[in-house]
């Protein structure tokens, strides 16, 4: 049974299932961020996966980025596999742009997350269900939405 990282869990929610990973956005309105779970435990390294998964992390990666930048029209996706402080691996996702707080710099530690409001949560989750629709299997219920 594949377990979630408590701080993943805590810092984000469920957008939806591709087949090998899960899809979650992280609960700060300053960027567009997602992030791409490999369903496999005691994995930290990409290379770590099997040959097979590691074409499918690559595969839903690419579908992923391609929608996001389309879909938020970014100056810049930032992708990347970091693993410093939690170390279940995770791949970001994070849609950039040269208005945004941090630009050109990296994001972390910069600025404090804000929490989406329901409204936006709600927007932000509709918007990206519907784009990969055709890839990406939604959360079974309602408690599954923000876990």
């Amino acid at each position: 049974m594949f377990e979630l990282n408590p701080v993943l869990s805590r810092d984000s929610i469920l957008v939806g299932h591709f087949s090998l990973c899960q899809l979650r956005l992280i609960n700060d309105a300053n960027f567009p961020w997602f992030i791409l779970v490999p369903q496999r435990n005691d994995i930290s390294e990409i290379y770590q996966l099997v040959e097979e998964d590691r074409l499918q992390l690559l595969a839903e990666s690419c579908l992923l980025a391609e929608v996001l930048h389309d879909a938020f029209s970014a100056t810049k996706l930032n992708i990347a596999a970091l693993g410093n402080q939690v170390p279940q691996l995770h791949l970001h996702h994070i849609v950039r742009y040269k208005t945004d707080l941090c630009w050109p710099g990296p994001i972390w530690g910069k600025v404090d997350a804000i929490s989406y409001k329901d409204e936006e949560l709600a927007e932000i989750l509709q918007k990206v269900q519907s784009l990969l629709s055709d890839d990406l299997r939604l959360p079974g219920g309602d408690a599954d939405l923000y876990y």
